[in-house]
């Protein structure tokens, strides 16, 4: 992937959420019923993009919880996942409600749950953004995250292959690498599995018009420089001609979806002749088991 192309993707403003990251985000959210009791505090990293309306959902659920919040456009994740204001109650009720929003993260912050919804396949350096989750989750908190699978957008993957054009995309990690990344950045007992959306539209613009929310062609090997009017056209036929359409005649597109949840196990004294623990190292240590 071009480091480059991934954090001006991050940079872009967002208005609003792409539909498929809510519909996401809303599955995953269901996955919540497995853990035995809810988290007293969670981070959301990347807000507008994981889904706002996913968002105001996990606020209703964990009402009591302390909310904090990761963006690369931090200012734009605080207006937009700021609480309006009631029609009944007063101003004293939205000033308590505000005063109790989502802040923004520090360094040091760590939370029992951090919410990464649709993140990880547009990230560059996957392995140090796991590298700070993990600094961000207390001990016995965890993880939950959603990203593309390798089968994603296969359909028009294939329409470039038969053409001999470079794949619209950047290539996507399979669910059993992400398990390996985050034993060996520290997170303990990972559970993943998949899940495949085909979603259907009307027309090729419709398409196009979609995958634009959704991301970019983060490939370092994409084609260079800026293709034109014609181009598109070219790629509306081939689409039209080319990619499978359901019973009704739309178009069909696949998506592979990953969910995964991981603990942050407590360290482990290190094997050796001599060791040096540090105090928070030991009191980390010490804690009792998950509940």
């Amino acid at each position: 992937m071009d480091p480059q192309a991934c954090r001006h993707w991050w940079q872009l403003p967002r208005a609003e959420s792409p539909w498929l990251h809510e519909e996401v985000g809303s599955r995953m959210a269901d996955r919540l019923q497995w853990f035995r009791s809810p988290p007293a505090s969670w981070l959301h990293w990347e807000p507008v993009s994981g889904g706002l309306g996913v968002h105001r959902t996990l606020r209703q659920r964990l009402p009591e919880a302390a909310c904090w919040l990761h963006s690369a456009r931090p200012a734009e994740a605080l207006k937009a996942t700021r609480e309006r204001p009631a029609t009944t109650g007063g101003t004293s009720w939205w000033r308590r409600r505000e005063a109790d929003g989502p802040a923004l993260a520090g360094a040091d912050t760590a939370v029992r749950m951090l919410w990464a919804n649709m993140v990880l396949h547009a990230e560059a350096r996957p392995i140090s953004l796991i590298r700070r989750w993990h600094r961000h989750v207390e001990v016995d908190g965890f993880l939950m995250f959603s990203c593309l699978g390798p089968d994603s957008l296969r359909e028009l993957r294939q329409l470039y292959a038969d053409r001999g054009w470079p794949a619209p995309a950047h290539d996507f990690t399979d669910m059993h690498d992400w398990g390996d990344m985050l034993v060996r950045q520290g997170f303990a007992e990972p559970v993943m599995d998949m899940e495949r959306i085909t979603l259907s539209y009307s027309s090729a613009p419709a398409l196009l018009a979609e995958l634009r929310t959704l991301g970019r062609n983060l490939s370092s090997r994409r084609q260079p420089g800026l293709r034109g009017r014609d181009w598109r056209r070219q790629l509306e036929r081939a689409i039209e001609s080319g990619l499978p359409r359901g019973p009704d005649g739309r178009l069909l597109l696949t998506f592979e979806i990953i969910y995964g949840h991981a603990f942050k196990a407590p360290p482990r004294i290190p094997v050796a002749a001599s060791s040096a623990v540090g105090v928070d190292e030991m009191r980390a240590m010490l804690k009792g088991p998950r509940r």
